[in-house]
């Protein structure tokens, strides 16, 4: 998952790991982020197994999350060859590279008709989710009521309905 600091990447990745693990699968989580607040770049690798766990990385991913152009551009050519790119097409105009299969989602323009364009990663989640089956909706809305602070559990339907408009964009 790669996107600029501020657009949520780490707390997606948050999210998949605890779904995974609540699910009784192995997983690793691998944060990776610049120092800046807001602005600089982010990535998290999620490792999902139903085996052991040999790396927290992965040098030829099957599948990435990308929520931005920079993050596409940075990112993109580690994906191995016919691998899923789910890409937020409200900020991403072109992907750099052939062999893949895309997914455009226009997560950010779906969250801003939802009421709040700082869902569009609970947006892509979900139509990650949707797209490969990783883990079901419900092992993910189940491990938001964990990942989230109580202090923003007021926000918990709004990134339930998020998560479920990225998995219907997914289907469609």
């Amino acid at each position: 998952m790669a996107g600029t600091g501020g657009q949520g990447v780490l707390l997606i990745g948050q999210l998949l790991t605890q779904a995974a693990s609540e699910a009784g699968l192995q997983v690793s989580y691998f944060p990776i982020y610049s120092p800046e607040v807001r602005g600089g770049s982010t990535t998290c690798t999620v490792v999902v197994s139903d085996g052991v766990v040999g790396s927290p990385i992965s040098g030829r991913p099957a599948s990435m999350l990308l929520m931005d152009q920079f993050s596409v551009n940075a990112n993109v050519a580690r994906l191995r060859d016919g691998g899923l790119a789910v890409v937020n097409a409200t900020l991403v105009r072109e992907i750099p590279r052939e062999n893949l299969r895309l997914l455009w989602i226009s997560a950010t323009d779906r969250a801003v008709a939802i009421g709040n364009d700082r869902i569009a990663n609970m947006v892509m989640l979900g139509a990650y989710v949707g797209a490969t089956g990783v883990v079901s909706m419900a092992a993910v809305e189940h491990a938001l009521k964990t990942v989230l602070p109580e202090r923003h559990h007021k926000y918990l339907p709004l990134n339930t309905q998020a998560l479920r408009a990225g998995a219907e964009l997914a289907s469609t």
